[in-house]
């Protein structure tokens, strides 16, 4: 009996010492290679197979979870990392997927950590399935907890105000990269926080919301992906985005009713301007059929009963916008609408009475957690995209430019409970809220509304897989947003370009741009920005004037192009440079893809622009803002400005007069450009490859 039990302990020893400990998933790019030797689950070691770059991990824990009885109850958070756990089974193991069982029996808490990879693509995801044996509370989660000697943040603004005007940067949903090996990483989530902290990257989310015993929650999924040099892995980063958002980058032409009616459209005024802007452009002078033509803020009863139904049509048009519908469709186009999730500006009227109805109301605005009016909110949404809208402008998410509020009373979508700032009298839009030590307790409703924003557009597009979604005020620049919609609002501008001309104009508004990407460096890309612009509300600036403003707002590269125009107040010689500036943006759209900023500080009147280009070639802006001085700007034709290596010879040409001396003249990578410019001109270049 004693041989047979050593035979047995002897074979057990080998299988225990044969047994795989190392897993390894890849494809072409890059590959990940996971350790559970001694029953603990880390990352050994990652390779960027583009840039021939090897990563080791200076750290050996693998994900981080911040769990509590509740976030509304008394008792310290719990911080559980991988060591605190032991693998207890390996999963899956395929080539596109590992998955490997874990287990924390103090806190009987299973974890599943899911690696999942694509042959054709340049990065891999994971994610955490996390299962409790007893009631909790995820506090935070870190699907990626790896400390990398060459890891940064590049952008470190947070700022979540209630109140001050332009100071709305909550650092939400943002990358994070590597100096030396040309690597981006991050969580599939606008509402995310990513960040480093003693060079560990912490990609993850605070959630605060309850599971059951028995309950499995899945995370959003982490990102690890590559570029081949670091200096332009923001590229790389925008390619993932690229490749990963819920519609494809379109040209959205369209017109706007704010700037020709504001709040006092009807649908008698609205079909003359469809009929005007229609013949205008597309029937006289060959335009493009326009992709919508937006109602603004004026269509909504605000002063009725929303209890039933939200976004209520009032007198002023079809309660089903028949005609409105049938006049757009003339024009060959669709109907967009304006409207404000949050019941702000035009919206505000109906709060207090949903309030009264036990609607979740804050101060002036609704809840976008409030389980009741989000419901409604939905519903209505639906409905609209189910009638033929195409286009949604949504105003007032969170807040205002101003103004914020936040719900920190709780509700069945999962905001915690915060008695604390109740008993101590806090309101929503509180300007005590503006402290950072309460940016945790403000992040969780910012988490919440934009879960539940995130199922409506979800539904939205299996309705329609075409409708075009913009968030403007109140939202925040993050470029996972682009996974359930289409643009998001710059932010941190008004609405009007201030300045008592052109030149004054583009430098408010490039300014914003330049703060923004430049010093703050926001990773999102510009082709998916709303910027409120061009507009044009009345007539006898110059042709050469209005030209070189248009170009230079439409060469800022957004693919979303509203026009914020008075229709009445457009000469002949107004509607041909409009004519000519949308033809152009058509025409250079397909370099929108890679555009970006270039040169100086617009504030500081240093020149500057805009470029953008493809394998075919490229265009590029440039904008002296200093309105007494002529200036000289040298461009680079290099990667620094997207141009690509394969463009050898390029032929210049331009679609304004003021750059004739260099019509016609060839130009090869990696040359200089000398641009010569007069006090506020802007001169317009395309690059063509030539044959």
């Amino acid at each position: 009996m004693a041989l047979i039990i050593l035979l047995i302990v002897i074979i057990s020893a080998n299988i225990q010492c044969t047994q795989k400990s190392e897993f390894t998933i890849a494809n072409n790019f890059l590959s990940r290679t996971i350790s559970i030797d001694g029953g603990s689950l880390h990352t050994l070691k990652l390779e960027n197979k583009v840039s021939g770059k090897e990563l080791v991990p200076q750290n050996n824990a693998e994900f981080q979870i911040r769990i509590s009885a509740g976030t509304d109850k008394e008792g310290t958070d719990v911080i559980l990392t991988s060591p605190d756990f032991r693998v207890k089974k390996v999963l899956s193991e395929t080539p596109e997927k590992l998955e490997f069982l874990l287990s924390n029996e103090k806190h009987d808490l299973d974890v599943e950590v899911v690696y999942e990879i694509q042959a054709d693509n340049f990065y891999m995801n994971k994610l955490l399935n996390i299962r409790a044996g007893k009631e909790l509370t995820l506090e935070r989660i870190d699907i990626e907890t790896i400390k990398l000697d060459d890891i940064y943040q590049p952008y470190k603004m947070k700022q979540i105000t209630a109140w001050g005007p332009s100071q709305w940067r909550p650092g939400l949903g943002q990358p994070l990269y590597t100096k030396q090996s040309a690597t981006f990483w991050g969580t599939e989530f606008p509402a995310s926080y990513n960040y480093v902290e003693n060079n560990i990257a912490y990609c993850g989310y605070l959630w605060g919301k309850e599971i059951k015993a028995g309950q499995t929650y899945t995370t959003y999924k982490s990102v690890f992906g590559v570029g081949d040099n670091p200096e332009f892995i923001q590229d790389s980063f925008f390619d993932y985005i690229d490749k990963i958002r819920i519609r494809p980058l379109r040209l959205q032409v369209q017109y706007n009713s704010w700037f020709d009616f504001g709040p006092g459209v009807d649908k008698e005024k609205f079909v003359a301007s469809v009929k005007k802007v229609s013949q205008e452009l597309n029937t006289e002078r060959g335009v493009a059929t326009f992709s919508a033509f937006v109602i603004d803020d004026g269509w909504q009863n605000a002063n009725t009963d929303w209890s039933d139904k939200v976004w209520k049509v009032n007198e002023k048009f079809d309660a089903d916008f028949a005609s409105s519908f049938e006049n757009v469709k003339k024009a060959g186009a669709n109907l967009g609408l304006w409207l404000s999730p949050g019941c702000n500006f035009g919206g505000r009227p109906a709060v207090p009475l949903m309030r009264e109805k036990g609607l979740e109301a804050l101060d002036e605005y609704m809840s976008l957690a409030g389980p009741k009016y989000m419901q409604l909110l939905e519903d209505r949404m639906l409905e609209l995209t189910t009638q033929g809208v195409t286009y949604f402008k949504l105003d007032g998410l969170f807040g205002h430019l101003n103004r914020r509020e936040f719900d920190f009373k709780g509700g069945a979508y999962g905001v915690p409970t915060m008695p604390q700032l109740e008993t101590e009298g806090f309101k929503p839009a509180d300007e005590r809220l503006n402290d950072p030590k309460y940016d945790e307790l403000k992040t969780y409703y910012l988490v919440a509304g934009t879960e539940r924003l995130m199922e409506i557009f979800k539904k939205q597009h299996k309705v329609n897989p075409n409708v075009y979604v913009v968030i403007s005020n109140g939202a925040y620049l993050s470029p996972w947003w682009l996974q359930y919609i289409d643009a998001v609002w710059m932010i941190n501008a008004g609405d009007a370009a201030g300045g008592s001309n052109r030149t004054q104009e583009l430098v408010y508004r490039d300014g914003v741009y330049y703060d923004t990407w430049v010093k703050e460096k926001t990773q999102f890309p510009i082709n998916s920005v709303f910027n409120h612009e061009p507009k044009k509300t009345q007539t006898g600036e110059s042709k050469e004037q209005f030209s070189e403003y248009l170009w230079m707002n439409l060469s800022r590269g957004t693919g979303f192009v509203e026009l914020y125009i008075v229709t009445q107040n457009l000469s002949e010689a107004d509607w041909d440079v409009l004519a000519d500036g949308l033809k152009w943006v058509r025409k250079v759209f397909p370099y929108f893809k890679h555009a970006r900023m270039h040169g100086g500080n617009p504030k500081k009147m240093e020149v500057y622009g805009y470029t953008g280009w493809n394998e075919n070639g490229g265009y590029a802006s440039f904008h002296n803002p200093s309105e007494t001085e002529a200036k000289t700007y040298t461009f680079n034709v290099n990667r620094n400005n997207g141009t690509l290596k394969t463009l050898t010879r390029l032929q210049l040409s331009s679609p304004l007069s003021n750059a004739n001396e260099l019509n016609s003249r060839q130009i090869g990578f990696g040359e200089e450009l000398e641009i010569n410019l007069k006090p506020g001109e802007v001169k317009i270049l395309e690059f063509n490859r030539a044959n």
